[in-house]
């Protein structure tokens, strides 16, 4: 790793953990997304669960709840930009997964299946021309679908995509604590498809996702975590986007919306539900630009 920084410790799963003090309120924020339209969008293969190639998609659809959901980012006051669309690469559209952005500096993405690989380089070279420095991995490490930033800390999954090597990558490229959980459903590929981020100090997850000592740290670290019902997790709930209040989900989370609502968060529901014949929700399609 270039820069000669010292590596920052990366957190054992058996560690004890400090607790956050909770926020006495949520409180929206600006941020800034990077997203991509699912022009190519198909299910021509299947590297997870939720992927069934036999089964029509809709691409029109697709496009249409694609937009209602950067509508809906447009009208919380959010920026988002697109990256172009590359023919011959469906699972673009999921651009959670190009890289990860932490105080402008941009770790890209090496994607474990060949089918996604040339993701990897569009993203990179998007970063490296919007005056982004970009640090090009030496492990897999599939973005923000493994890597979601709380607060100062970045809880890192691995089990499935991105090699656990990666997390010391990333706490050597952000200078943040890094915070390894093992995912153990395959339906819960991504840490994003089993943990949504609802601001510096709180999460929504799902416990079964996770190995017992990977439940036990996020128990000891997020005491108040909001956890998800099966039917909630059945349509990728989780996969949800917030800005500190405003909780962008699907719209047939309606067990998570109402344990949001009660915490003081406002839901948003979207229908992505097209977009979920790949295995994605409104998380995967949104890629946080962190400056």
């Amino acid at each position: 790793m270039s820069g000669g920084r010292t590596l920052p410790t990366v957190i054992n799963v058996t560690s004890v953990l400090p607790r956050p003090v909770a926020a006495a309120e949520p409180v929206a924020r600006p941020r800034h997304y990077l997203m991509c339209r699912p022009e190519h969008f198909e299910v021509r293969y299947a590297i997870n669960p939720w992927m069934r190639p036999g089964r029509p998609v809709d691409r029109e659809r697709a496009l249409a709840q694609w937009e209602a959901l950067r509508q809906a980012y447009l009208d919380l006051g959010h920026r988002v930009d697109l990256i172009d669309p590359v023919p011959g690469l469906p699972d673009m559209v999921y651009a959670a997964n190009g890289a990860t952005v932490v105080d402008g500096t941009v770790l890209g993405a090496r994607f474990r299946h060949p089918q996604r690989q040339a993701e990897a380089a569009a993203h990179r070279d998007w970063f490296a021309a919007a005056g982004f420095p970009v640090v090009e991995p030496e492990f897999v490490n599939e973005g923000e679908g493994d890597l979601l930033v709380v607060g100062d800390v970045v809880l890192a999954g691995h089990g499935f995509r991105t090699d656990p090597r990666a997390h010391a990558e990333a706490a050597a490229v952000f200078g943040r604590e890094v915070v390894p959980l093992e995912l153990v459903d395959p339906c819960f590929y991504h840490l994003d498809t089993a943990v949504a981020v609802l601001d510096d100090a709180h999460i929504a997850w799902l416990p079964a996702a996770f190995t017992p000592a990977s439940q036990e740290v996020l128990r000891a670290r997020f005491p108040e975590g909001i956890v998800a019902g099966p039917a909630d997790a059945a349509v990728l709930g989780l996969n949800a986007v917030s800005d500190g209040r405003h909780v962008v989900l699907p719209a047939q989370a309606t067990g998570l919306a109402a344990a949001l609502r009660e915490r003081g968060y406002t839901p948003v529901p979207v229908d992505l539900s097209e977009l979920l014949n790949g295995g994605g929700g409104p998380k995967c399609c949104t890629l946080e630009v962190r400056s």
